[in-house]
């Protein structure tokens, strides 16, 4: 039997980078999708999640048009995924990521981050946990980065969204543990997708060469790195984990 035979997987921003190959890792391994992302198309062009995995993995998906910032639009995804059975795992994904001069943050800016990044995933656990809570348990997954684990001065704002969603799934892994609901972090570190090559651009940019010699293994990740990273936590590989981060960055935050 496939690892994720039966089961239905929410992912957040699901249709690009990172968040669509969890989909694809997910449904290859036989879990029907909920793909809940602000827009269909993948940014990088191409069939829209949830049909490429229906047609490559012959598993039920459906698209959910989803503002992570915007509780009833979670909530909304959380009717979807009932339709399909029930939620069994639930991939807080979404996020931006940019650079700031601290001093020239504004209130809007900062709103727009924390609102993404810490709200959406507060708000996405809330949903997940509810339903998972009724049918007796699931695996919550919490995105968040090296940047939960070690300050950048260049990225006050962003660091200090994802240290907030390391400490929310310590608590949350704390409060429904006894629920049979285990609530696990992935770290990133430097993961080739457009938001490193494009939003903020390390890879291609200037000091491309500076932040790979950051990395023990002078390379950095790919989207099925973290993908598999993911099916580890939602799979009964990782039965026995729980209220832990697993950093996938190649030692970087180890040098």
């Amino acid at each position: 039997m496939s690892l994720l035979e039966n089961d239905v997987a929410v992912v957040t921003g699901g249709s690009s980078g990172i968040g669509r190959n969890i989909c694809e890792t997910f449904a290859s391994e036989g879990a029907s999708i909920v793909n809940a992302d602000i827009q269909e198309a993948p940014r990088q062009g191409g069939t829209p999640t949830h049909e490429m995995v229906a047609d490559e993995y012959d598993v039920e998906a459906t698209y959910v048009e989803c503002d992570v910032s915007k509780k009833a639009d979670l909530e909304a995804v959380g009717e979807a995924a009932k339709e399909l059975g029930g939620i069994d795992v639930w991939v807080n994904n979404a996020g931006i990521f940019r650079g700031e001069e601290f001093t020239e943050v504004t209130e809007d800016e900062y709103d727009q981050l924390m609102d993404i990044n810490v709200k959406g995933t507060f708000f996405g656990a809330q949903v997940a946990i509810e339903q998972m809570v009724e049918s007796g348990g699931g695996s919550l997954i919490n995105l968040s980065s090296v940047a939960g684990l070690e300050g950048s001065g260049d990225f006050v704002t962003y660091c200090s969204s994802k240290g907030a969603v390391r400490l929310m799934t310590y608590s949350l892994a704390d409060k429904y543990g006894p629920e049979g609901v285990r609530v696990n972090a992935i770290h990133p570190g430097v993961i080739e997708t457009e938001m490193v090559t494009d939003d903020v651009p390390i890879i291609g940019g200037e000091g491309e060469e500076a932040f790979r010699q950051q990395v023990p293994l002078r390379r950095f990740g790919q989207p099925d790195d973290i993908g598999n990273a993911a099916l580890f936590l939602a799979s009964d590989m990782s039965d026995y984990v729980n209220g832990e981060s697993l950093v996938v960055d190649g030692g970087q935050t180890n040098t």
